[in-house]
């Protein structure tokens, strides 16, 4: 399979380029009768899109969505929906310079390697623009989500080496959306933002981590044993751009603790079976245990930068590479509602796949 699709009851399958005429998704295994919000999904686009604040691309696009299949008077018809989002602001002249060069820790080489070709303009389909058909499948994920109180919460913790000194549950997350770099802790992301211009003015760039917290999902979804729920999540981040790490629940700090110190107890609250603690982060055995599912997502530094670079063409001759055109600082920002479209996606998926497990 050419990579294109993702899930397996409720599958995606994206399609375009950043300097094409549209980039776009079509969404099958949408239950009919689904309430499809078009200004929600609008709202979800928006987050992400490029040229909304002074730390990310000033790439002008207005990510405006269409459905052109799959709905009727508002209502997923059960058949496959299809929404574009028409590209409007691709300057390809900036790559010109590019065109016979490899950018350093870009897809230019490895795509060329493997097709023999490529469309240097943006990146093409390397390009983190094709994120945002992601976002609008997601959001339509989201609406049918929301049915079973299921809400998703992804925010900027760390900004190279300054982050967010709280656990989740001390943070308020109806202040996510307060500043240009989602952070929920007000007083920290003032020090992230500015960290950010700094980089850019500097012509670096510079990553981070944004961390996701899952509430409301029942117990029972996830398939072991290849098809785990974690493990589908991991899959789910890892194939966002520039995302280098992915842990759940205690993650790589969980190897400090001993065994009577990281399970967690199982106790009756008032009828309910919980987690006095949950180190699980919701997971267990591949199987979600109803308690909050929670994450971190690891971005790496934008990989175009202003500075010259040394690098090689095509031809493997020394080639100097100096990037061009407008570009994110830093991805964290518009990266909070792509994890949270990716999560909801996973999650969709595994509703489905249970409700065929039960029938």
């Amino acid at each position: 399979m050419a990579g294109n699709s993702f899930g397996k009851a409720f599958t995606i399958s994206t399609f375009g380029e950043s300097h094409g005429k549209a980039i776009g998704v079509v969404i099958d295994g949408c239950p009919s009768g689904l309430t499809i919000d078009e200004a929600f999904i609008q709202s979800e686009l928006d987050r992400r899109r490029p040229g909304q604040s002074s730390i990310v691309t000033q790439r002008n696009e207005s990510d405006s969505v269409e459905i052109l299949s799959g709905v009727f008077e508002g209502k997923a018809t059960g058949m496959p929906i299809m929404l574009l989002i028409k590209n409007e602001d691709a300057r390809s002249k900036d790559y010109s310079h590019i065109a016979a060069k490899f950018r350093p820790s870009h897809a230019d080489f490895t795509y060329q390697a493997k097709y023999g070709l490529r469309d240097y303009r943006g990146g093409g389909r390397s390009s983190a623009r094709e994120t945002a058909a992601r976002v609008a499948a997601g959001a339509v994920a989201k609406l049918f989500l929301q049915q079973y109180g299921v809400s998703i919460h992804a925010y900027v913790s760390q900004v190279g080496e300054l982050k967010i000194d709280k656990t989740y549950q001390e943070l308020d997350f109806t202040q996510t959306e307060a500043t240009p770099v989602r952070c929920p802790d007000l007083a920290i992301a003032e020090k992230m933002v500015a960290l950010i211009k700094q980089v850019r003015k500097e012509g670096d760039t510079i990553g981070g981590i944004v961390e996701c917290v899952i509430q409301g999902c029942p117990v029972g979804l996830g398939e072991p044993v290849f098809d785990k729920l974690h493990a589908d999540l991991g899959k789910a981040m890892l194939s966002i751009n520039a995302c280098k790490g992915f842990e759940y629940g205690s993650g790589f700090e969980g190897i400090k603790m001993r065994g009577s110190a990281h399970n967690d107890t199982f106790v009756n609250d008032e009828g309910i079976i919980k987690t006095q603690s949950n180190h699980s982060g919701g997971v267990q055995g591949g199987i979600s245990n109803g308690m909050d599912i929670y994450f971190k997502v690891a971005f790496k530094p934008v990989a175009t930068i202003v500075s010259a670079q040394d690098s090689v063409d095509e031809e493997g001759n020394y080639a100097e590479i100096v990037g061009k055109g407008r570009h994110d600082p830093c991805v964290l920002p518009r990266a909070v509602p792509i994890v949270e479209a990716m999560a909801a996606l996973v999650l969709a998926d595994h509703f489905i796949r249970q409700r065929m497990t039960k029938n």
